[in-house]
Formats: C-alpha cells, sequence, structure tokens
C-alpha cells in the first residue's frame, strides 16, 4: 500500500545528469546563491567583508542581481524595505564580527514591523566554533547570540550539505506570520572549500498558514454584531496580510468607524465615512476608542505608539486579532485571536451579522473636526503647509519612506498615504538613519515609480554614503532632508522637560548638503517652504536620484498624554 507521504519527486533525466555531473570551479558559496535562486530570489543587498568572500564569489557565476551599499546597517534597511515592499525576505548578505553585529539595528527596525530579512552571515571557520578564543579575525565567542534576542531565528551552518536546508528554513520563517528577520551563520572555510555537491534544484519552504480557531471567531462575530458602538483600530498587520479590502468590507457591514495605527497606515482608506484616519496622539480619539463598547484591534499589540503612550484605557470589550503571540492580550485583557489578519477577517465577514448605524459617520466628523481643531489652535501652519506640499508633490502611487524627524512624526497622524503599502518609517524600533537606504531598496524592488525619502539633518548623516549607492545603481529616489541644525526633536524634548537643551548634544555642524550631492553625481537644490512643492515635484519627476533640501525649524503639536 502507498502513502501520500511515501510519495517523492523523481529527478528527470536532464536534473539526474546534471546532479551526476556538476559544474567545475563551485564552492559553499554557490549553495547559498543556488538556493537563494531555487527559493525565488531575484535580489540580494550586502556588503562582502574577508570571510564571506565564498558567497560573493557565487554571486559573479549567477543571474542575481546585487545591490551593494556602504554600510552594513543601511544594507539592512534597504533589505526591509525591499521585504516591506515585494513580501519577500530579502537576503541579507554580511561578513562576521563587525560586519555582522553593524546590521543590529536594523534587523531590529525589522523585527518590531515584522519585515522579513533573510539575513546571511560569515562566520569564523568551523574549527573556532564551541567559544573558544582562538585568535581568529573577527571572532567573537557566541556570534548567533548576538541575535538570538533580535531576530525570529537562528541557524548556524557546520558543513555544506546543511546549507540548502539552512537557507530555506531561515526562509519559511521569516516568511511564516508574522514576518520578520532571521539570521544564518556559515563559516568562512564552508563558504570556500570547493564542493562536489550537486547544483541546489528542488527548495521547498512554503510559509505555513496561522487560521483562527473557529470558535473564537464564532464569539468575535457575535460580539460585533450586537455591539451598540463598535471600533476598528487596524495595525501594521493588515497591511503585511494585504487585508485592507477585507477590512474595508467589515467596516462597512458593521458601521464600525476605523483608526489605523502609524505602522497601519494606508489599511482603511483616507477619506472614507468611517475614517478616524491616524490621529492616535490625540485625547479626543482616545476618548473615542475608550468609549466603544466592542473595540476590534487587528494587528496591533496597542504598544506605546498605538495607546496614546499607554494612556489609553478601554471600559468595552476588546478583540484583538494578532499574527504575534507575544503582542496578543500583552497590554490589555482580549478576547484574543492568534491568527493572521486576512484569514481572520474574512472569518468574521462569513460570520457577523449587518448592523446599521446613521450616526457613525456624523460621530466620525465631530472627532476629526476636534481634532482640527485643536491643531489649528496652536499655530503650526508651516509644518502643515510643508506635509501638504509633500502629499501634492509626491504622485498618488509611489511610496514614501520617513526617518524619525518631526515632519515624520507629523506625517504618522497627519498624512494620507492614499494607498496601502505606501508608507513606511522607523517607528518600530525608533533607529535613526532609515529613511533614505529603505527608500533605495524599495527603488530596488520597483523602479519604475519614484520613490520619497525624508530626513532631517541629524538622521540623513548616518546614511548620506548611500548617495554612491544611489548613484551607481540609478534609483529613482528623491531625498528630503529637513535642516534643523541638529536634533530637533531631541532638542524640542530637552527644552520641555528641563528648560533648555544641552546644545552640544542636539546641535549638529553639518555640511552643504546640495554641494555633498552634487559631489556624488547626484542633483540637489536648496528649496523653500513656499517652493518645496515645485522643487520637490520636478526632481521626483527626474530620473534617477535626487537631493531637495529644506532649511526649516519645525515644531510638533502639543502632545496630550502628559496630563
Amino acid at each position: 500500500m502507498t502513502h501520500d507521504h511515501d510519495l517523492v519527486l523523481r529527478p528527470t533525466p536532464a536534473q539526474q545528469a546534471a546532479a551526476l555531473n556538476p559544474p567545475p570551479g563551485r564552492n559553499g558559496g554557490d549553495l547559498v546563491v543556488e538556493t537563494l535562486a531555487g527559493l525565488g530570489t531575484t535580489t540580494v543587498f550586502g556588503l562582502p567583508g574577508q570571510h564571506a568572500l565564498g558567497m560573493f564569489d557565487a554571486l559573479r557565476r549567477s543571474d542575481l542581481r546585487y545591490v551593494g551599499l556602504r554600510v552594513e546597517n543601511n544594507a539592512g534597511f534597504a533589505a526591509d524595505a525591499y521585504g516591506r515592499i515585494t513580501g519577500e525576505a530579502a537576503p541579507l548578505l554580511v561578513s562576521t564580527g563587525p560586519g555582522a553585529l553593524t546590521s543590529l539595528a536594523a534587523l531590529q527596525e525589522a523585527a518590531a514591523a515584522s519585515a522579513p530579512v533573510l539575513a546571511i552571515s560569515s562566520q569564523i571557520p568551523a574549527a573556532g566554533l564551541g567559544g573558544g578564543r582562538h585568535g581568529y579575525l573577527h571572532e567573537l565567542p557566541d556570534q548567533a547570540a548576538s541575535f538570538r534576542g533580535v531576530v525570529k531565528s537562528v541557524h548556524t551552518v557546520r558543513s555544506q550539505s546543511q546549507i540548502p536546508s539552512a537557507v530555506a528554513a531561515a526562509w519559511k520563517s521569516a516568511l511564516t506570520v508574522p514576518h520578520g528577520p532571521v539570521w544564518v551563520e556559515i563559516p568562512q572555510d564552508v563558504l570556500l572549500a570547493e564542493t562536489s555537491l550537486p547544483v541546489v534544484t528542488g527548495v521547498d519552504a512554503t510559509p505555513d498558514e496561522l487560521a483562527p480557531r473557529p470558535e473564537l471567531t464564532a464569539v468575535a462575530a457575535d460580539l460585533l454584531s450586537r455591539a451598540a458602538r463598535p471600533a476598528i483600530i487596524a495595525g501594521g498587520g493588515v497591511v503585511r496580510a494585504d487585508a485592507s479590502g477585507k477590512l474595508s468590507q467589515l467596516a462597512e457591514k458593521l458601521d464600525a468607524p476605523v483608526v489605523t495605527t502609524f505602522g497601519g497606515k494606508g489599511a482603511f482608506p483616507w477619506t472614507h465615512p468611517l475614517s478616524l484616519q491616524s490621529w492616535l496622539e490625540d485625547r479626543h480619539t482616545t476618548d473615542f476608542l475608550e468609549d466603544a463598547d466592542v473595540l476590534l484591534v487587528v494587528g496591533s499589540g496597542l504598544g506605546e505608539l498605538s495607546s496614546n503612550y499607554h494612556t489609553f484605557k478601554p471600559r468595552g470589550r476588546i478583540v484583538q486579532i494578532e499574527a504575534d503571540l507575544g503582542k496578543l492580550e500583552a497590554n490589555h485583557p482580549a478576547l484574543g485571536i492568534h491568527a493572521d489578519a486576512r484569514l481572520a477577517l474574512q472569518a468574521l465577514l462569513e460570520t457577523v451579522e449587518e448592523r446599521t448605524d446613521l450616526s457613525a459617520p456624523e460621530r466620525v466628523r465631530d472627532l476629526l473636526s476636534r481634532v482640527s481643531d485643536r491643531i489649528a489652535s496652536q499655530e503650526l501652519t508651516l509644518e502643515q503647509a510643508v506635509l501638504a506640499s509633500v502629499r501634492r508633490a509626491l504622485p498618488a502611487d509611489s511610496p514614501s519612506f520617513w526617518d524619525m524627524t518631526i515632519l515624520a512624526y507629523w506625517a504618522w497622524s497627519a498624512f494620507d498615504p492614499r494607498g496601502t503599502n505606501l508608507m513606511h518609517s522607523a517607528q518600530g524600533a525608533g533607529g535613526l538613519g532609515y529613511g533614505f537606504p529603505a527608500a533605495l531598496g524599495a527603488a530596488a524592488a520597483d523602479p519604475t515609480r519614484p520613490v520619497l525619502a525624508v530626513s532631517g539633518d541629524g538622521g540623513a548623516l548616518y546614511s548620506i554614503a548611500e548617495l554612491a549607492t544611489a548613484r551607481q545603481h540609478d534609483l529613482p529616489v528623491t531625498w528630503l532632508i529637513v535642516d534643523d541644525g541638529g536634533y530637533g526633536i531631541l532638542r524640542e524634548y530637552m527644552t520641555d522637560a528641563f528648560g533648555e537643551a544641552t546644545a552640544a548634544a542636539t546641535e549638529l555642524t553639518r555640511p552643504d548638503y546640495v554641494a555633498l550631492a552634487e559631489s556624488f553625481g547626484v542633483p540637489g537644490v536648496r528649496t523653500t517652504p513656499e517652493t518645496l512643492e515645485t522643487d520637490l515635484a520636478k526632481a521626483l519627476a527626474s530620473p534617477g536620484p535626487s537631493v531637495v533640501v529644506l532649511p526649516a525649524l519645525l515644531r510638533m503639536f502639543a502632545p496630550t498624554h502628559l496630563g
């Protein structure tokens, strides 16, 4: 008797002949590259190093596109953005020790934002693994230990035969929800040694699905159907699951207002009659959500930024759909449903009863009016005008990537992304330097539309070297640098908290960014708030990279969580 699990794929005669006679001149690095190609990879990011040269040598013999950046951390940001845009696990190739460790901050952002990154690093020779102090170049007692608290999974290879399975297992881990970065490390001698193993042709790494338990969605559907004032918080999990369409259907079926988190920008149409937009750092919004008798939270852990700095105190029942088990009920008791947002929303759509609430659009309009009045009372016309100019200049289908800077903090609350998966920032982990290298990764994923990067002058200095990358690969990224002479938000925080800022810490000597860009062969222009829209639109419409510098001192709107 034959069982399904006894069936195996038989090689074709051509595959069998190729397996028996592998081409000469291959090494362990070829097994890495062949596995990546077999998994569907087309583009890899990275930075070469002495221990990793086996992988980079193999790239020469492959059809994979290599985008090399100047700093490992920036290469990680680029891979992160590529993964967010494509939904694929973007490979990041780095070297041992300092090269590997320099990528850590980028991997933390990918982990916080659930971006799939397949980081592959070299290691010291296999004989040195185990923690002994052998004195190898770049040696760490336990390199993998530095990554275990950051990435989803760690895979250490010790022989060439392990490479395909380890890379495939890591790929599957990165793309099984919740998505995230993974770490593979391969010793230098394993990468460099000639191999007689056959060319890798059959690789299966299909991600597991995370379906909701039906008894839980049945209870959730009953709660939502009988609710008097339901509301929805849509997080980044909705965007990553490509579930915005299902979210809209459910909201309309329930007449439930929807607010998107900063990581969930674009999960719900900005101008929809039920859209509360993204004003989560606003007490009016917090009060509205607290008043909901049933609150559906989809793809969000209700963390610090999504809860108005933990001042949100819900009075009704919470239904939380979350793929990351660690986030489920981490901040508030809920009917917790551990599931992929798309599958769970589909289950709710099939089981909720339609309800009608003609007051919902009016309550939404009233809330947005009160938010608008609060902002208008603070004389922030410059900030609102700058953000509006950026929105008008940016094509509707172009993605934007925002660094940790005051204009980005405005954009979290006030920017209409005009589509799903179009606005991204470093708000997951909150590290500086994300915007420009991430935009390069997005442009590598889709060079047919211009990409916008937004940084402050402080964050820009983290990634200025990547102007060379942008020029080398002719990537269509326009970089808007808002130059306020220092770390503007930290200056503001310190002044608010202590009466004045420590100038030595917050004021920066910086270059002439226009001249610096032009020294890389990248066109640059200095603009003003009045000419920003025209200058930015012109730069975005021009082929290749460009830089627009806006000298401006912007202010944040007043917080509502401090009293």
